[in-house]
């Protein structure tokens, strides 16, 4: 469990207060962070989670709390900010910026079938479109400049050949982000973390998104690729699971069809997507903060994922 600032009973409960949303009756840390403090708070009134951010600022942080409104707004099953009397939605706590969202019904799925996948394609549509016309613009953070910095820093820790597909794979991802394709494809927000751990369901139905900390402004189909790759994978191995992937872009594909430059970057992006969540593997491992039971995600899944994605491409006939 990640608990990078300890907050105390009398602290939270002095904000669920102060946010009108009733005495707090109990408090617990949420395992399984590792970018933000995040704690599980019951009140009189209801159950929330409350966020100390680590590593967003005061500045970015308003583009993440709006947008959770924005598509709470128009349908999308998301946390809802809650707001002080002067309607505020970002506070501090422990010095920190802080939040604090509604608990969504449900649990994550961490065995998903198609059913699953076909629920999470249907409904990311869904949500960019229905963040397309958000007024709020900020670059998804984790992005290819941030890749660009954060590889020479941790290439010291790899071996020859790890260094060499690292190195090799953003080369190919600058090339790929300077062509005209890469310029067609379709932007907006996009949650861009969207793993099974981020997901709730109710049996096969879908009952939310959350986490949308690391949100930004970046191609649709990069926010597809990540999902792609961790719902319609086998986790052990990073094997491809063609049956998941054709439930997954068929349901997306309904709701919001893909362009002609989507359909051919598809494979490059799925590449993209297993890049980046290697590159911040490796640096949270090599390069850990403290925190109170912090355990880094183990970097290799994502070297294997990229692997088998480069030597395998997914193929287009999966949206046939």
């Amino acid at each position: 469990m990640a608990v990078f600032t300890e907050v105390t009973e009398t602290q939270a409960n002095d904000l669920m207060q102060a946010l009108n949303l009733g005495a707090l009756t109990a408090l617990r840390g949420i395992e399984g962070g590792i970018e933000n403090t995040n704690y599980f708070a019951s009140t009189t009134q209801g159950e929330y989670v409350l966020t100390l951010f680590e590593r967003l600022t005061h500045e970015q942080l308003p583009f993440y709390l709006f947008l959770m409104k924005h598509l709470a707004g128009r349908g999308i099953p998301v946390p809802d900010p809650a707001a002080n009397r002067d309607g505020d939605v970002l506070h501090t706590l422990c010095g920190k910026p802080a939040a604090v969202v509604n608990k969504l019904a449900g649990k994550s799925q961490l065995q998903p079938q198609a059913v699953h996948c076909a629920a999470v394609g249907d409904m990311l549509a869904r949500m960019h479109l229905a963040g397309a016309d958000y007024n709020r613009s900020q670059p998804n953070l984790r992005g290819l400049p941030w890749w660009n910095e954060t590889v020479p820093v941790v290439l010291p820790y790899l071996e020859e050949a790890q260094a060499r597909l690292l190195c090799s794979e953003l080369a190919y991802q600058n090339h790929i982000a300077s062509g005209a394709a890469f310029a067609a494809l379709p932007r907006g927000p996009v949650h861009a973390d969207l793993f099974r751990d981020n997901v709730m369901f109710d049996g096969e139905r879908l009952t939310g998104f959350f986490d949308f900390y690391f949100a930004g402004v970046d191609t649709w189909l990069f926010d597809l690729a990540v999902c792609l790759n961790d719902w319609c994978i086998d986790l052990p191995s990073g094997v491809h699971d063609a049956a998941r992937a054709q439930a997954m872009l068929r349901a997306y594909n309904q709701v919001r069809p893909l362009t002609a430059a989507e359909r051919e970057l598809l494979p490059a992006l799925v590449r993209a997507g297993a890049l980046r969540f290697w590159i911040s593997r490796l640096w949270d491992y090599h390069l850990p903060r403290e925190a109170s039971m912090l355990t880094p995600h183990d970097p290799t899944h994502f070297e294997r994922v990229l692997r088998g994605r480069v030597q395998a491409p997914i193929s287009l006939s999966d949206l046939v």
